[in-house]
C-alpha cells in the first residue's frame, strides 16, 4: 500500500520557498499551508497507529447528500437558479459512492427536472425560468445518472436541438442563454448535452472547434474567451469540448499539459485553478480530470513516453489532500481547511478522487487507492463527469434513436 507523503521526513521541503519579500499572495499561501499542515499532522499521527489511514468518511457524506436530496435549508435560497445543478451534484456524488436510489426517488427527481425544461428547448435553473446552457448540461447529466427510461424520456431532444442551434453564434461560440455571454463553458455544455443525447448536426458546431482553440492562452491553458487568463475550469471545458467534437488535436496539447501539471501544489497535493492562486478542492476534478483527456489525445499520437499505469500527475498526493484536508466532520467535502461544506465541492472533490484512483488506458486499467480499501469510488467518465456505467447506458439508449430533423423551433 502507498505511503502517505506527509509521513516522509523530507516532506516539509515542499513548502513555498520564502524570498524575504511578503505580499498578500505569499501571506495567504503561508496561511493555507499552515492549516493544511495541521491536517497532515493529524493524519500522520493516525497513520502511525493504523496503516490503513486515511479513511473516506463514506457514511457521513452519504447522510449529508441524502438529506440534501429531500430538503435544503434557507441558506440555499441563493441557488434558486441552480436547482438542476444541485440535483446533479448530489446524484453524481451518490453515484460515485455507489448508493442506489429507490424507484420513487428516481421518479420524483426526473419529474422535477422535467418542470425545469422549457417549451422552446433546454433547461432552466428552476421551473418557469429562462433556459440556460449550464443547467441544461446539469439536467441532462442528472437524468442520465438516474438511468431510467422515464428519466431519458424527460429530455425533449427535438426542442433541445433547436435550442442549441439558437445558442450558436456566427464565429462558432455559443451563448449561455438568449442575449447572454459567449464563453467556453457554452461550447462544452452544449457539446456534452448534444453528444449524450445524440442530437448533433454539423450546423450546431460550425466553427466551434476553431473558436475554442482561440481561447488557448500563452500560458498553455484555456481562458473563458479569447484574451482571458488561463483557468482550470475553462481548460477542462475546452479540452472536453474539442474531444467531444472530434477536433482534440487542434490545440497545443503539450502546452496545456505543462500548464495543468504545474497547477498541482507541491505541499498541499491538490490543485489551484490559476497561476499564483490557492489550492481548492473543486480543482481536484477541473484540473485532475483533464489528465485522462490529455492522455487520450497523446495516445492517439502514439506517444511512447506515456505511462501504461498512471496519469501524468501525482495521484497519491491528490488523494491525500482530499482525504486529509477536504472532509467535513459532519459529512460533505470542502474547498480547503476552514471552509464550509457544500454540494458543489462534495461533487468535484469526489470526482477528482475517483480520477486519482482509477487509471484506464486502452486495454489496461489500474487502481491506485490511498488508505483504506473502502475509500474506492466508482469510476467516472472523464469527459462527461458522470459514472462510466451511466454514460454507457445513456449512449446505448440515445444512439438507438434517430437524430431529430433540423428545425429552428419556436422562438
Amino acid at each position: 500500500m502507498a505511503e502517505c507523503r506527509c509521513t516522509h521526513p523530507d516532506f516539509e521541503k515542499e513548502r513555498m520557498q520564502q524570498d524575504g519579500i511578503q505580499t498578500d499572495t505569499s501571506r495567504e499561501q503561508t496561511a493555507v499551508e499552515e492549516s493544511v499542515e495541521e491536517c497532515f499532522l493529524r493524519l500522520k499521527d493516525k497513520a502511525e497507529v493504523d496503516p490503513l489511514e486515511p479513511v473516506l468518511n463514506r457514511d457521513r457524506h452519504i447522510g449529508f447528500l441524502l438529506k440534501g436530496l429531500q430538503y435544503l435549508s434557507t441558506s440555499y435560497e441563493c441557488l434558486d437558479a441552480s436547482r438542476p445543478w444541485l440535483c446533479y451534484w448530489i446524484l453524481h456524488s451518490l453515484e460515485l459512492l455507489d448508493v442506489p436510489l429507490p424507484d420513487d426517488v428516481i421518479s420524483n427527481v426526473a419529474k422535477f427536472l422535467g418542470k425545469c425544461q422549457c417549451k422552446t428547448g433546454g433547461f432552466a435553473g428552476g421551473p418557469h425560468q429562462q433556459a440556460h446552457l449550464a443547467p441544461t448540461y446539469a439536467a441532462v447529466n442528472a437524468l442520465c445518472i438516474l438511468d431510467s427510461e422515464e428519466a431519458y424520456k424527460i429530455i425533449n431532444r427535438a426542442t433541445l436541438q433547436s435550442y442549441l442551434l439558437r445558442m450558436h453564434t456566427p464565429d462558432g461560440g455559443l451563448k449561455m442563454h438568449e442575449g447572454g455571454e459567449v464563453d467556453i463553458r457554452g461550447a462544452y455544455c452544449a457539446a456534452s448535452a448534444a453528444v449524450l443525447t445524440n442530437i448533433v448536426i454539423p450546423e450546431m458546431f460550425d466553427k466551434t472547434p476553431e473558436w475554442i482553440v482561440s481561447c488557448q492562452t500563452y500560458e498553455g491553458g484555456f481562458g473563458g474567451c479569447p484574451g482571458m487568463e488561463a483557468h482550470g475550469g475553462y481548460s477542462f471545458c475546452g479540452l472536453g469540448a474539442l474531444i467531444l467534437l472530434g477536433h482534440e488535436r487542434l490545440c497545443d496539447e503539450k502546452a496545456v499539459l505543462r500548464w495543468t501539471a504545474n497547477r498541482q501544489m507541491r505541499y498541499e497535493g491538490g490543485f489551484q485553478g490559476r497561476t499564483n492562486k490557492l489550492v481548492d478542492g473543486c480543482y481536484s476534478f477541473w484540473q485532475g480530470g483533464a489528465f485522462p483527456l490529455m492522455h487520450m489525445i497523446l495516445s492517439m499520437e502514439n506517444d511512447q513516453t506515456l505511462s501504461a499505469e498512471r496519469w501524468m500527475f501525482h495521484q497519491g498526493a491528490l488523494q491525500e489532500y482530499v482525504l486529509a484536508c477536504c472532509q467535513h466532520s459532519g459529512g460533505g467535502l470542502i474547498d480547503k481547511p476552514g471552509k464550509p461544506r457544500d454540494f458543489y465541492h462534495t461533487c468535484y472533490c469526489l470526482s477528482g478522487l475517483s480520477v486519482a484512483q482509477h487509471f484506464a488506458g486502452g486495454q489496461l486499467s489500474h487502481e491506485h487507492v490511498l488508505g483504506h480499501p473502502s475509500n474506492k469510488l466508482k469510476a467516472v467518465h472523464p469527459v462527461f463527469n458522470i459514472g462510466t456505467k451511466a454514460a454507457f447506458e445513456a449512449s446505448q439508449y440515445f444512439t438507438k434513436l434517430p437524430v431529430p430533423k433540423i428545425s429552428s423551433g419556436p422562438t
